[in-house]
């Protein structure tokens, strides 16, 4: 069996990474949910959905391990999941800092939406926003859940495309 490339080990290392970070954020937004009763608001929903999907583009990704254009294409697709985890962390960080006769009104709940609109509507709402989503609940470092979210997609985008991309010397 022809050994691997030093950027193949790379690119495999960077995707569990990936993996256990998507892993271990969506495994801390469980537990502020389930243990200390924090209720994720919609765009907190969606957020969530993007790193369970760059999660699972990584675990493929280190598994297949592949060789040029493959490892891009991982790459590409994992930083559009991130670029679209980070838009819609962008958009609740905007919300976030509305003043407050800005705010718009908090509306129902996703899974009321889902259940009583049709698709296109109730995913609409929902990335709209509400005013459940401008409250701050949790905070870290003076920085927002969304603000947190944002760094870690541009993060882990980059780290993504940086190992898919990396040129042997």
């Amino acid at each position: 069996m022809p050994r691997r490339s030093s950027r193949s080990l790379l690119f495999r290392v960077a995707c569990i990474a990936v993996v256990l970070a998507c892993a271990g954020l969506l495994g801390y937004a469980y537990w502020l949910q389930f243990r200390e009763f924090l209720d994720p608001c919609p765009l907190c929903i969606f957020q969530r959905l993007a790193f369970a999907a760059l999660g699972a583009i990584a675990l493929v990704g280190a598994l297949h391990n592949p060789r040029g254009f493959g490892r891009k294409a991982y790459a590409l697709l994992g930083a559009v999941v991130a670029l679209t985890g980070a838009a819609i962390a962008a958009r609740h960080v905007w919300i976030q800092s509305l003043p407050p006769d800005r705010i718009p009104e908090c509306g129902p709940g996703l899974d009321f939406m889902l259940a009583n609109l049709p698709l296109a509507q109730a995913l609409q709402k929902a990335l709209t926003g509400s005013g459940e989503c401008a409250a701050v609940a949790w905070s870290f470092m003076g920085l927002s859940m969304p603000w947190w979210t944002l760094l870690w997609y541009l993060a882990l985008g980059a780290l993504l495309l940086i190992a898919g991309f990396r040129r042997s010397r």
